[in-house]
């Protein structure tokens, strides 16, 4: 029997307030990440990603608060990545009601972090976030960066992907650097890659501007489709989604 496939809004978050920009830049402010979490839990979201999109690059903790309150709102799974650097940040966030954890470059600049999670808490608990970049001349042709997009490495995509599920990872948040907040669809050549790498679920993140832009998504290999924009603006909400999924013969959670 087919798993159902899941739909999961993304709160960006910088300074308590949902941001939302184009290809990860011009960042504009979207609303509360608590009334929009309530909104989309109501709507009938499978899960929620939670990304503090500056944690990183300011170099501080995510915002414990945001997220008991977020998880306070929510009963739905829950995942919180941003500024995430040691087993101990996990353990926190976990003691404040996320579910899993996305880890990015803190993982990238520490590989053996990936072990330090999963060995502690699981690998049901660790996401691995990959903000892809298009790089001609590559092996796969696809790099990964840091710091919110902001900073480019000469690590091959799919290379770090496939190391990172070795060590624990046990799901891929897979967002198209490149596509991200342009509306134009999802990257499905990334996404069919990632799904020939990995046994794990791959989450699809990244270019969604209409119903009709998820489902090819999950025929190209994603288990899970992630957006924004569409939904914070109100131009589709969670059920308008999973009615597209459905019409094009995809089972989704009721």
């Amino acid at each position: 029997m087919s798993l159902a496939r899941r739909v999961i809004p993304c709160l960006d978050v910088k300074d308590g307030k949902v941001v939302k920009g184009v290809n990860f830049e011009n960042l504009r402010e979207m609303g509360d990440p608590v009334e929009l979490a309530r909104r989309y839990f109501a709507q009938g979201a499978d899960e929620l990603t939670f990304l503090d999109v500056t944690a990183t690059v300011d170099d501080r903790a995510t915002t414990y608060d945001v997220v008991r309150r977020t998880a306070e709102e929510v009963f739905i799974p829950l995942t919180v990545g941003g500024g995430i650097r040691t087993a101990d940040d996990v353990a926190r966030l976990l003691g404040v009601g996320a579910d899993k954890v996305g880890v990015n470059s803190a993982a990238i600049a520490r590989p053996a972090l990936v072990d330090e999670i999963a060995d502690r808490f699981g690998a049901q608990v660790l996401v691995l976030s990959l903000d892809v970049k298009r790089a001609p001349g590559t092996d796969s042709g696809f790099v990964v960066t840091t710091h919110g997009g902001r900073t480019l490495t000469d690590l091959d995509a799919l290379a770090w992907a496939r190391e990172a599920i070795e060590r624990g990872a046990g799901e891929l948040l897979v967002n198209s650097i490149d596509a991200d907040g342009t509306k134009d669809g999802f990257d499905l050549e990334l996404v069919g890659l990632m799904r020939e790498i990995s046994h794990v679920p791959v989450i699809a993140s990244g270019g969604a501007g209409s119903a009709a832009h998820f489902a090819p998504a999950i025929h190209a290999g994603a288990d899970a489709v992630l957006a924004a924009s569409v939904f914070h603006s109100g131009q589709l909400t969670i059920g308008d989604v999973k009615e597209a999924l459905v019409a094009d013969g995809i089972e989704v959670r009721a």
